[in-house]
């Protein structure tokens, strides 16, 4: 069985450090990382995608968190087909995806920036989100194959946002093609009921990590603000409903990250709490369920034995001197 990781999809989330749920004393940068790290055990890194990680703030988290705690960071907007800010760019390169040359010199300062992560064995994987219009196809496929080529040796993740491409018609094919490149694919709990919306499927394409995020489950998905699309209060039931899946994934691979990207006030950490005591309570039921078994079957081996009858040796055998016993003459 897997280690099961329990966090949220930020840390730094405006709507969770304005929420109070940081103490006073622990609301500066360190004071939040240190304070997260002691409850949780895994946290994805979503400011990488708005900007390029520094290889200095990754050094720093990896030494004011615990051995263990790892760091989920996810891909840069450009390096997923997304639109990203001239703003943002180092070295004042235009954000053109098309020109290899800038292609380059981002993958260079990406790679450069999680370093430090990756070193000290806290980079629990790199998360590639691709966008709605990242349909399946040709070109999508040459398109995760430079991804691999690129991140070679790297722990990834892959969350497709177009419903296509785990539809039936292509779910084998998918699966498939990231198994190819040792890609994990993301499961996502969201709602089902929007013509965006991803079917609820958790295929195991790694080994080594697999990976679910909560998204919460607003029809405001694709028309709201992104408060709107993420707003939700996940119920206790909701959540338990999860864990037959989620044992089934620990089960397959070496690592299952659990993420609730629900990031409106304190609804993710909540979340992320209750789905660790949940996981907790079904370990201790499981573990009593089959301590009860095997002690039945003890006793019941037990009684077997103690009211079996004893066979009357024939009075030929009495006579004969020593027999050969049953596994002399044949062993099965």
């Amino acid at each position: 069985m897997g280690e099961i990781l329990v966090g949220t999809c930020s840390w730094t989330d405006r709507a969770l450090t304005g929420s109070g749920w940081y103490p006073p004393g622990r609301r500066d940068a360190e004071g939040r990382l240190r304070h997260y790290a002691e409850r949780f055990a895994v946290v994805e890194v979503d400011s990488a995608y708005y900007a390029l990680p520094d290889a200095r703030t990754s050094a720093l988290w990896t030494e004011r968190t615990p051995a263990g705690f790892v760091f989920d960071v996810k891909a840069f907007s450009l390096l997923t087909g997304h639109p990203t800010r001239s703003a943002v760019m180092p070295d004042g390169l235009p954000a053109d995806p098309g020109n290899p040359a800038v292609l380059d010199a981002v993958w260079a300062r990406f790679t450069e920036g999680i370093e430090p992560l990756r070193a000290a064995g806290r980079l629990g994987g790199v998360l590639f989100q691709f966008p709605p219009w990242f349909r399946p196809g040709q070109r999508a496929g040459a398109f995760l194959r430079e991804c691999a080529e690129r991140t070679a040796g790297w722990p990834v993740s892959v969350e497709f946002r177009h419903p296509g491409w785990w539809r039936s018609e292509w779910a084998d094919v998918t699966a498939a093609l990231l198994a190819r490149y040792g890609m994990a694919a993301v499961a996502v709990d969201m709602a089902q009921t929007l013509p965006s919306s991803i079917p609820p499927v958790a295929p195991v394409t790694s080994p080594r990590l697999s990976v679910v995020r909560f998204h919460g489950r607003s029809a405001s998905w694709g028309t709201g603000s992104k408060e709107d699309r993420f707003r939700y209060e996940y119920q206790e039931a909701e959540l338990a409903a999860w864990l037959p899946r989620l044992r089934s994934l620990a089960g397959r691979v070496d690592e299952l990250h659990v993420l609730f990207n629900n990031c409106c006030g304190t609804a993710a950490v909540r979340a992320a709490e209750t789905m660790r005591h949940l996981l907790a309570q079904d370990t201790h039921v499981s573990a009593a369920r089959k301590k009860a078994a095997h002690s039945a079957a003890a006793r019941d081996g037990a009684n077997t034995a103690t009211m079996a009858p004893t066979a009357a040796m024939p009075a030929a055998a009495q006579s004969a001197g020593p027999q050969p016993s049953r596994k002399s003459v044949r062993e099965p």
